[in-house]
Formats: structure tokens, sequence, C-alpha cells
């Protein structure tokens, strides 16, 4: 998550003649002012609580926040034992290592395939909190988190069960296509 600009290039309608009029301008800053990488589930239930990822992610940090994060993750949304967790197929998250994580831990992980298009809904909901927190104009790194932290304990419920419940007919999509380009 940055804390300026949205990683999406903005567009602007306006006459020729206007072009350069500041209200058609949108300021820039070099370097987007810093960024926080985030951790977090949800569910048809909902989300649970957003973890801060301090330094750089690799594939033993991914472990130890699923070790102290998933699980009770897992509990808060009254998942049970038996549930299906889905990630992309980041090499940190289809290390040997993690794969041994989960197979101990007993969680069914949703094979995803190799070559596939992104279709997580996660990255909807990172969408939807980018826009929510963008719109509060956090001002340094502690409010982005902040900030970052209350909308994803605002996101509704039927969001949340709206992602999940559209998930099959992504997943049946990627199958049929055979892992090429589909409407998602």
């Amino acid at each position: 998550m940055e804390l300026l600009g949205q990683n999406a290039k903005p567009y602007v309608w306006r006459k020729t003649i206007t072009a350069h009029h500041s209200e058609h301008t949108i300021p820039t800053v070099k370097y987007g002012g810093g960024s926080i990488m985030l951790w977090g589930c949800f569910s048809s239930a909902g989300t649970v609580k957003l973890v801060r990822v301090d330094g750089k992610m690799d594939g033993a940090k991914y472990r130890a926040i699923l070790e102290e994060n998933l699980l009770e993750s897992a509990k808060d949304l009254r998942l049970g034992r038996r549930f299906t967790f889905q990630q992309d197929n980041d090499p940190k998250h289809k290390a040997r290592a993690t794969m041994e994580w989960f197979n101990t831990k007993h969680i069914h992980v949703l094979e995803w395939p190799s070559q596939s298009p992104d279709l997580n809904p996660t990255k909807n909901l990172w969408q939807d909190l980018k826009t929510a927190v963008h719109k509060r104009c956090p001002s340094n790194l502690t409010e982005l988190e902040l900030f970052c932290k209350e909308e994803w304990a605002k996101i509704s419920v039927s969001r949340c069960a709206e992602l999940v419940e559209t998930d099959p007919k992504r997943l049946a999509a990627v199958i049929a296509a055979k892992g090429g380009s589909t409407k998602y």
C-alpha cells in the first residue's frame, strides 16, 4: 500500500486549450512517499485482522506470518479445521518449505495453474481498501497503517461473501480456458 497514489494511471478529460490549467493537472511526488506491505485474509464471513509486514517478504517471513495468523484467523472466521486456503503462485507461497508447512498443519491449499491469470478475489478487496484509505488522505506511514486497519475492519460481510460466491465461476473459467485468458 503506497502512501501517495494508488498504482493507477489517472485520466483527465479536458479541452485541448485547457490542458495545462491547474484544475486539469494532478501533482506528483517522486518515490510515492513510502509504502507498507500488508497481509490479511477473509472468507464469506468477513475480514479478520490485517498484519503489517516489516521488511522484505521472503518464504521464511511468509511462513512466520501464516504461523502467527492463519489458524487464529480461521478460528475467528469460524471456518473450523477443514477449510481451503487460496493464494496465488508467488514463489514464496509455493516454496517447498511453505507447502510442507501447510501439510504439517493439515491445511488444504487450492491448486493454482502455473500460467493462469491472477483471479484471487483478495485482489478485489485490496483495491477496495486502497480506494477507501486514499479517500482519507493519510499524511505519513503511521496514518497509512492505521487507516488501512480501520478500513479493512469496515469491509462489509456482504462484499466478502460476494467475492467468495463468484470464485467458483472465476476458477471454472480458468479451467475451461486451460489457464488462458478469461473475462475475469
